[in-house]
């Protein structure tokens, strides 16, 4: 939850007027010269230049000529913060949490606002068909953990569910050996979490006839009920329509992450109306599943109708470098627009949270970047990064242009996340991705 004093500095803070900037909106045409209004942490208006009325008592101006103002950057799946959600027991352990997990005081969440990102998925890693929940987060200023949780209109923290498939998942006794089982195991427990379902809606208003409470079973229901969205890990063609066929049995919303294949299986994957989260690689090594890796994903997928995201999988990819990934697949063909959106909105949607963020419009959190030149070259860095309007990164600030330029970690005694071997986190946690 939002912290009292966080709350009070952001409805406190004077209304700001943004003039002079390169606006983009991402949901409308670029404008060359404009201003953008904010006051209480919120979008109150944007237009050309001048055109902006404002009565408003107090009001600060920032003149941003010769500066670029965009959405803040989303990552769909980052890793910031720890990654331990399940454990050796078990392949399928979606009743774990992330958020249990989260240290604010990562100094991953520095890199990641000085790159321009404002929110977050956080996911457990990937060895498992199931690891745990995921947490979607906004990268406010933060004491604990409830600092920067995005709640949902109950007040509960918002989240997916993290599954993988392929090799990650793959180990000794107790975890599948082979690709057929580890759809069997997922296949049963969504059998089971049916099952689950139907006792409770059976039990109607007669408490001594519910069921004991299972949270593994309970958050499969979640799934089942299209109240939690899964995020899946998964690489190879063949993976990626065993996901499909999973997907469509038991009718749950998906986001298919990674896709090297991607490319392969487009029209399926557009056909299923699955949204896909992708990464870009760029240096030899890996995984074999990911030997077929394409820079081209982007546009062949956005040209067969799919919703595109990219995202960082940090540390695979640092956050501070994430603008990058869209850059490539620019190269690669893929439309400007759609990059634009890859990393805001069609991001938020992947989240559940585009009608909050993600876009520069009238009544949307006021989560956005200055940058200094065009997002999309190598040349431009990100100057300041807002969240809600209050500023959580300065690139003219000594200590935040260390954040920006400095080694991984800037200091952190931490280590870096190695994809393909065991590695602990804080000493206690261990996981996979990528």
């Amino acid at each position: 939850m939002f912290s009292a004093v966080l709350l009070a500095a952001v409805l406190t803070a004077p209304p700001t007027l943004y003039t002079n900037a390169h606006l983009i909106p991402v949901t409308g045409a670029e404008i060359p010269v404009g201003d953008m209004l904010v006051a209480d942490g919120m979008i109150v208006d944007l237009g050309t230049a001048g055109t902006l009325v404002d009565s408003t008592q107090g009001l600060v101006v920032v003149d941003c000529m010769d500066r670029v103002i965009m959405p803040g950057l989303i990552c769909t799946h980052s890793h910031i913060g720890g990654w331990g959600g399940g454990d050796r027991s078990g392949p399928i352990q979606p009743e774990t949490r992330i958020f249990d997990a989260i240290n604010v005081s990562d100094p991953g969440f520095r890199r990641a606002v000085a790159g321009g990102l404002t929110a977050l998925n956080i996911m457990p890693g990937s060895g498992h068909l199931s690891s745990g929940q995921t947490t979607y987060v906004k990268l406010r200023p933060a004491r604990t953990v409830d600092d920067i949780l995005i709640l949902d209109d109950n007040g509960q923290p918002m989240g997916g569910l993290k599954m993988a498939n392929g090799t990650n998942p793959q180990g000794g006794p107790g975890f599948p050996g082979t690709r057929g089982k580890s759809a069997a195991l997922v296949r049963q427990a969504f059998l089971d979490a049916q099952h689950y379902a139907a006792q409770i809606e059976a039990a109607g208003d007669d408490p001594a006839k519910l069921p004991k409470r299972d949270l593994r079973l309970e958050t499969l229901a979640q799934v089942l009920d299209g109240s939690r969205t899964v995020h899946h890990h998964t690489h190879r063609h063949d993976d990626i329509m065993t996901v499909l066929r999973l997907a469509e049995e038991f009718n749950f919303n998906v986001v298919l992450h990674h896709v090297s294949d991607g490319w392969k299986v487009a029209d399926e994957i557009a056909a299923a109306g699955a949204p896909c989260s992708i990464i870009v690689v760029d240096s030899p090594g890996g995984k074999e599943e990911a030997l077929d890796i394409s820079f081209r994903t982007g546009k062949i997928l956005a040209d067969a109708g799919v919703t595109i995201a990219y995202h960082t999988d940090d540390f695979i990819t640092d956050s501070r470098y994430f603008l990058r990934s869209p850059a490539m697949g620019i190269r690669a063909g893929l439309d400007r627009d759609t990059a634009l959106r890859s990393v805001t909105l069609n991001a938020a949607a992947m989240l559940d949270i585009d009608h909050r963020t993600g876009s520069l419009e009238p009544g949307k959190d006021a989560d956005f970047i200055v940058l200094d030149g065009d997002p999309f070259s190598i040349w431009t860095k990100v100057l300041a990064t807002h969240v809600e309007g209050e500023q959580v990164f300065d690139r003219t600030d000594p200590d935040d242009l260390l954040v920006a330029q400095g080694g991984w970690g800037v200091g952190t005694p931490g280590r870096p996340y190695m994809c393909c071997q065991e590695h602990f986190y804080s000493g206690t946690e261990s996981g996979g991705a990528h």
